[in-house]
C-alpha cells in the first residue's frame, strides 16, 4: 500500500508540475498577399507579426492567471477582395483572437464586415483608404496614416516645391489606388494645379503605352500613379521609353526597396513618393528593428514591417489592459491603448485611426529613397 501511495504521490507531483508549466495557446492571425505580384509586401508584414509574437512569448505574458503562448495563423488573401472575405471567415471560424491585416485597402474593406460580424479585432499595418475606418465598425483599427494625409502632403509638395501647374493622375482602380488618386486630385485643385488627365488601369496591367501616349499629348508637369510598385515600375520605364519629361509621383505603394530593383535604370531624381508613416531611421525603435529583422529573416524591411510589428503588440497590449484574451472583453480596451511602439506613439481616435500617423516624402537619389521632409 505504501508503494502504491508513493507512486500516486509521484504521479500527483508530475501532474502538478505539468499544470504549472502548461500554457494557454492564443492564436493571432496575419492576413495578406503571400503569393502574387505584391507578395513581398505581404511576407514582410507576416514576418514582422511573427517576430512580435515570438518576442512576447520570450518575455512571457500572463493574463487572467494563465501564462500565454501566442501562435501565428497566416492566410493568403492574394490581395483580392473576394478571397479576403473567404480568408476572414476562415479566421473567424478558427477562433483567432485578433488579426493583423489586411495589407491592402481593397482586401481590408470587404474583410472588415466579416470581422465585425465575428467580433474579432483587426488592425491593419498598411491599408490606407479612409473608407476603411469610415464604415462605423467597432473592430477596425489602423496604425498608419491614411490617404487623405498622403494626398494633402503630395499636393503641397507639387505646388510649393516642384512648382507644377499641370498634373496627370493615374490609378489602378483598387480601393487604395483610387482613394489616393482622388485625395491628390481634390488637394491639387485647391492649390491651383490643373488636372489635365485622369486615367485608369488595373493592378494586373503591365503595358501602359497607350495610356501614357494619351497623357504625353497633354504635356503635364507631373504624372501621379496611385498603386503598387508592381505596376509603378513598368509605368516609369515606359515613360522613359516614350521620352515623357514629366516628374513621376506616387504613394507608399511605390516607396519600396522593390521599386528600386524593378524600375532600375528608369529611376532618376525626378521620381518622388509619399510614405504613410516615417522612415525607420526616424522611428524611436526603427534602426534596432531593421537590424533584428534582417538578422532573423535574412531580408531587408520593405516598408510596413515596423507597423505590422506594432499592430500585433497593440492587440496584446489591449488584452493586458482587459486582463482577458476574449475579443469581446479586450476590444473596448483598444480605445484606451496609448503605447510607445517601434514606429512611435500609438493611440486611436473614435474611428480607429492612429492619432499620431505621420507622412514622409521621398526622392530617388543616389540609388535609394532620400527623405525630403
Amino acid at each position: 500500500m505504501k508503494k502504491i501511495a508513493f507512486a500516486l504521490a509521484c504521479l500527483g507531483l508530475v501532474g502538478g508540475t505539468n499544470a504549472a508549466l502548461a500554457q494557454t495557446v492564443v492564436k493571432i492571425a496575419f492576413a495578406g498577399p503571400l503569393t502574387g505580384p505584391i507578395a513581398h509586401i505581404g511576407k514582410e508584414e507576416e514576418y514582422a507579426t511573427k517576430l512580435a509574437l515570438d518576442d512576447a512569448n520570450a518575455k512571457g505574458v500572463t493574463i487572467g492567471g494563465q501564462k500565454l503562448r501566442f501562435e501565428l495563423m497566416s492566410e493568403d488573401d492574394q490581395g483580392d477582395p473576394r478571397q479576403a472575405t473567404i480568408v476572414a471567415q476562415r479566421l473567424v471560424d478558427a477562433g483567432v483572437k485578433g488579426v493583423v491585416g489586411h495589407v491592402t485597402s481593397g482586401a481590408a474593406i470587404p474583410a472588415s464586415s466579416v470581422y465585425e460580424q465575428g467580433g474579432i479585432p483587426a488592425i491593419t499595418p498598411s491599408a490606407t483608404s479612409p473608407k476603411l475606418t469610415q464604415q462605423g465598425l467597432k473592430v477596425v483599427y489602423r496604425v498608419i496614416a491614411n490617404d487623405f494625409q498622403q494626398g494633402e502632403a503630395m499636393a503641397k509638395f507639387a505646388a510649393n516645391v516642384l512648382k507644377a501647374k499641370t498634373i496627370a493622375i493615374v490609378d489602378d482602380r483598387t480601393a487604395y489606388g483610387q482613394g489616393l488618386g482622388d485625395a491628390l486630385a481634390d488637394n491639387v485643385k485647391k492649390l491651383g494645379i490643373q488636372v489635365v488627365a485622369r486615367e485608369y488601369t488595373s493592378d494586373k496591367a503591365v503595358d501602359f503605352t497607350a495610356l501614357l501616349t494619351r497623357i504625353k499629348s497633354k504635356n503635364p508637369d507631373a504624372i501621379f500613379y496611385g498603386g503598387m510598385d508592381a505596376q509603378g515600375a513598368p509605368m516609369l520605364k515606359q515613360m522613359k521609353q516614350l521620352s515623357i519629361a514629366a516628374k513621376f509621383l506616387s504613394g507608399d505603394g511605390s516607396c519600396t526597396s522593390e521599386m528600386l530593383k524593378l524600375a532600375a535604370a528608369a529611376l532618376s531624381p525626378d521620381v518622388y513618393c509619399t510614405q504613410a508613416g516615417i522612415p525607420a531611421e526616424k522611428m524611436p525603435g526603427g534602426v534596432e528593428f531593421k537590424n533584428r529583422f534582417k538578422q532573423r529573416f535574412n531580408t531587408d524591411v520593405q516598408l510596413y514591417a515596423p507597423y505590422a510589428y506594432d499592430a500585433a503588440n497593440v492587440l496584446i497590449e489591449a488584452m493586458k489592459l482587459a486582463n482577458s484574451t476574449d475579443p469581446a472583453k479586450y476590444l473596448p480596451m483598444l480605445q484606451k491603448v496609448n503605447m510607445k511602439g517601434v514606429t512611435g506613439t500609438i493611440a486611436f481616435d473614435a474611428k480607429g485611426d492612429n492619432r499620431y500617423g505621420g507622412i514622409t516624402l521621398n526622392q530617388f537619389n543616389g540609388g535609394k529613397w532620400v527623405v525630403q521632409n
